[in-house]
């Protein structure tokens, strides 16, 4: 049989091949349709440095989703794919690689080693594709864009001149994050700052030319080699009498000034600080007011330079080690005092960042910042899901500092900047005409380029590229909240200033990934889970179900292996349900499926479930694209798995055994035609989230051709809509779970038959379904009434709607049943009680709409009836 399924779901064999035939089809391209709505994505881009992890997997997962439904709703849908060339990372790890054959960059030359750097990145980049092929991600790779490509240079180039001329871009000497390890500038957001275990180190300076010392206490007693003052505050009474002396550097004996300077605090510490303008922010400030010399003390590398006397060429550590030994042998160590405190440490090597005087290039943030700042007040600005993220994106864009963007790296882009001997400085597009111009060294902060990724992909800076025109503003930025600073409001600010717009019109912001303890996963910790592993196991589909159901928008979420078992177990589950409507229903054609539904819609063929099953579809459809717009892809999944696991497959397909197992063959019709429908169009709401079996089954389906991907989305029917089908199966559906209830309390299995009377006043419909109350209840005899007497020594309960009893005489215990009820009866005092409650608030009566307000009020009636119908039979048993 062509159309058949595996008995059980191999996630190995659907994927297999899966993502090719996708690629060959071109059905990720835009369509190119000039009537459908553009919906664009760029995707947040890699870095180069090696394997995707579980953070771009939930990143890319996010944007397929999001991808795949617009498509499928008839949007133009681009989504463009690209890398980034990570400078810092990049050239660390291939500096590592060739350390281990005992060859430094320098050996080699900067061409030479960016020759290995591109080398390094096309092996990790055609890794990353593949990555993304096991993902599923339906990017258009005819319009892959690199960081490094010619087009983004030639726009990175531009901006920065531009800017350079506008004087929001400038070179200068000072105190900035320096990293010993890759020996560059860090911006403030590249610099981490964790909690370490350190120490006060209590010093003393000797005043020149008396036996007089002042203390001081320093947590980097190693910078004192680059003290130029020491302050005090003028008020400061107990040192007044030293304000215009000088005190002598311990060791090096250099004589330095003893200065007044609100910055010294009278109640921290001794009072007395120390100056070393050149590696510490603070200390740079107070310099530049005092006009105070600024000796930097340490070479690139992290080791002591020629300042540092006897302690030229040693680590900024064993210096440390070394001095504190001296000063203790020379009396002027005092005391050290252990202290926990938060030390920088760099983003990208994990070494402790050094501040420290160098010269730089630097985009000056204030106009920026503010035009920024403005924009979120207008009709252009960025829509942050969720919003709270709007206020953490305007606190850092209100407190920016000027941003370090050189580089002391040779792969990235080259600041175009060239010097000449007489001292001469040139900026611009391209290398200056005639001899002796040498370009600058440096190259620019990788985020520099990232920022202008949203439009330089689209072929800016030529303002007429199709897809510029087309395609930007892009529709939606998916990322984690930790790149908020580096990467979003950056090209928020880019964006407005050379293209006049905003470089998208939302940003949904998920949290990160922990592991089971909720720890952050890191390498030290030995807690990282590789996604490729996951999907060797699980299949991407079960991965991609994990990542849109764990959390809600900005939120962290915990990995769980358990709920990688519970996404495969609900996989397998419609893989089954498929199978068993695939057997039953492979030769239905479509015409006989429109035929049908066209019939059940007007109520000349099918049943009530049939109706049923169609009503509470289009419910899914509506709240599930309410929810997937909202991006709250957690809850559509929520509603999903409800009407799949349950109203679907555990009751529907049930029910629809009455029909199936019978005799009437136009019925047995409807049905299958309701089945196959259902089904076609769970899987188009599935497929967003889990895209490798839904294509797979839904090919074998047959009526349908083509791939899924390009499938219509499920649109709400309305001639499929009948609250009185869906009311009278759901209190069809109550009353048999009641009755399966208070057998298992008693303790009376299924096979065996017992009485059973209803009482409703629905009882022309409750008779009209009995056909179903037997075969899932097993009554020995079945009563439906509208009035009926009840019998004394009765198991009971009430549904909606409806008065059940069981006659169980000899199996109940009189005071148990009304132990029982007494709870049943505290647990509708409950609910009555919050629907008081929420109806009392005039907030809430007020603002929700009309049909919230009257849906509570409907609760109130049915949980009140319930109460009193409980509260009359406890009345009755107490009184037999």
């Amino acid at each position: 049989m062509t159309n058949e399924l595996t008995p059980k779901f191999n996630p190995t064999e659907v994927e297999a091949g899966r993502y090719e035939k996708w690629l060959e089809a071109d059905v990720f391209k835009p369509s190119g349709n000039p009537d459908a709505e553009p919906y664009s994505i760029v995707i947040p881009p890699p870095n180069v440095t090696g394997k995707l992890h579980l953070g771009h997997a939930w990143d890319t997962t996010l944007q397929d989703i999001i991808i795949r439904q617009k498509r499928m709703q008839g949007f133009d849908t681009l989504w463009l794919p690209g890398m980034d060339h990570a400078g810092i990372a990049t050239q660390a790890k291939v500096a590592a690689r060739l350390a281990e054959d005992g060859i430094l960059p320098q050996d080699l030359g900067r061409e030479k080693f960016l020759d290995k750097v591109w080398e390094w990145k096309d092996e990790y980049a055609t890794t990353i594709k593949e990555q993304w092929g096991k993902m599923g991600i339906s990017v258009d790779y005819s319009r892959e864009r690199f960081t490094l490509d010619k087009g983004l240079s030639q726009a990175v180039r531009k901006v920065f001149v531009q800017l350079y001329n506008k004087g929001w871009i400038y070179r200068g000497e000072k105190l900035i994050n320096w990293d010993p390890k890759a020996m560059t500038a860090l911006s403030d957001i590249e610099v981490i700052h964790k909690e370490i275990d350190g120490a006060f180190y209590h010093i003393t300076y000797q005043i020149e030319g008396s036996d007089e010392f002042v203390e001081i206490a320093t947590t980097r007693p190693e910078t004192f080699l680059g003290d130029t003052a020491v302050i005090v505050n003028e008020k400061d009474e107990r040192y007044k009498h030293l304000v215009g002396k000088n005190v002598i550097l311990p060791i090096i004996n250099r004589v330095i000034p003893i200065l007044t300077d609100d910055h010294a605090d009278m109640e921290k510490g001794t009072g007395v600080v120390k100056i070393t303008p050149a590696h510490d922010p603070n200390d740079f400030e107070v310099a530049m007011r005092h006009d105070l010399p600024m000796i930097n003390m340490m070479n690139n590398d992290g080791t002591i330079n020629e300042n540092g006397g006897k302690y030229e060429g040693l680590d900024r550590f064993e210096a440390r080690k070394q001095i504190v030994a001296d000063l203790k042998e020379l009396g002027q160590l005092v005391d050290i005092k252990p202290v926990r405190h938060e030390v920088g440490h760099s983003e990208r090597t994990g070494v402790v960042v050094e501040p420290r005087l160098s010269t730089q290039w630097f985009v000056k943030m204030d106009e920026l910042a503010k035009n920024a700042i403005a924009n979120q007040t207008t009709e252009d600005a960025v829509e942050f899901y969720p919003p709270r993220f709007n206020d953490t994106f305007m606190q850092w864009m209100e407190n920016v500092h000027d941003w370090v963007i050189s580089r002391q790296l040779w792969w990235g882009h080259q600041i175009p900047a060239w010097y000449n001997e007489a001292g001469e400085m040139y900026v611009g597009e391209e290398a200056p005409e005639g001899e002796g111009w040498t370009q600058d060294e440096d190259v620019l902060d990788t985020w520099f380029s990232s920022a202008l990724w949203p439009f330089s992909t689209m072929g800016w800076p030529d303002e007429n590229s199709a897809d510029f025109k087309r395609y930007f503003p892009t529709s939606t930025l998916v990322t984690g909240y930790d790149i908020i600073f580096f990467w979003v409001s950056r090209m928020i600010f880019q964006s407005l200033e050379f293209t006049g717009k905003s470089p998208f019109h939302n940003v949904l912001i998920h949290g990160l990934i922990r592991d089971e303890e909720g720890r952050k996963m890191s390498k030290s910790l030995g807690n990282g889970i590789d996604p490729m592993d996951v999907i060797e196991k699980y299949g991407a589909d079960a991965l991609r179900w994990f990542l849109s159901n764990g959390s809600a928008p900005g939120q962290d979420v915990r990995f769980s292996y358990d709920k990688m078992d519970a996404a495969w177990n609900f996989i397998n589950k419609i893989w089954n349900v498929s199978r068993y409507i695939l057997m039953n229903a492979e030769d239905v054609s479509a015409d006989a499926v429109s035929s049908a539904l066209t019939k059940v819609a007007n109520k000349t063929a099918g049943n009530v479930t049939d109706r049923w099953i169609l009503t509470r579809l289009n419910d899914t459809a509506r709240r599930v694209t309410e929810q997937m717009d909202k991006f709250e892809f957690g809850v559509a999944g929520h509603i999903l798995y409800n009407f799949i696991w349950d109203e679907f497959a555990n009751w529907y397909l049930e029910l629809t055994k009455e029909v199936m197992f019978g005799e009437d063959e136009a019925e047995k019709d409807i049905t299958r035609a309701v089945l196959l429908h259902v089904l076609d169009q769970v899987l188009r709401l599935l497929h967003p989230i889990m895209p490798f079996f839904t294509e797979e089954i839904f090919e074998k389906l047959p009526n349908t051709s083509g791939s899924i991907v390009v499938a219509e989305y499920p649109k709400v029917r309305p001639e499929f809509n009948d609250d009185k089908a869906s009311e009278g199966v759901a209190m069809l559906i109550e009353l048999i779970t009641a009755v399966r209830n208070i057998r298992a309390e008693v303790n009376t299995p299924l096979s065996k038959a017992v009485p059973m009377l209803i009482k409703s006043e629905h009882a022309d419909f409750l008779n009209a379904v009995s056909p179903y109350i037997s075969r899932f209840t097993n009554p020995s005899e079945l009563t439906i009434a509208k009035d009926l007497a009840v019998p004394e020594q009765a198991m009971s309960a009430v549904i909606t709607g409806a008065e059940l009893y069981l006659p169980l005489a000899g199996l109940i215990n009189i005071e148990e049943e009304i132990a029982r009820l007494e709870k049943e009866l505290a647990k509708w005092q409950k609910e009555l009680d919050l629907v008081n409650k929420k109806l009392g608030n005039e907030r809430f009566v007020a603002n929700a709409k009309a049909e919230v307000v009257q849906k509570e009020k409907d609760k109130l009636a049915d949980y009140q009836e319930k109460f009193d119908t409980v509260k009359a039979r406890i009345a009755e048993l107490k009184e037999n």
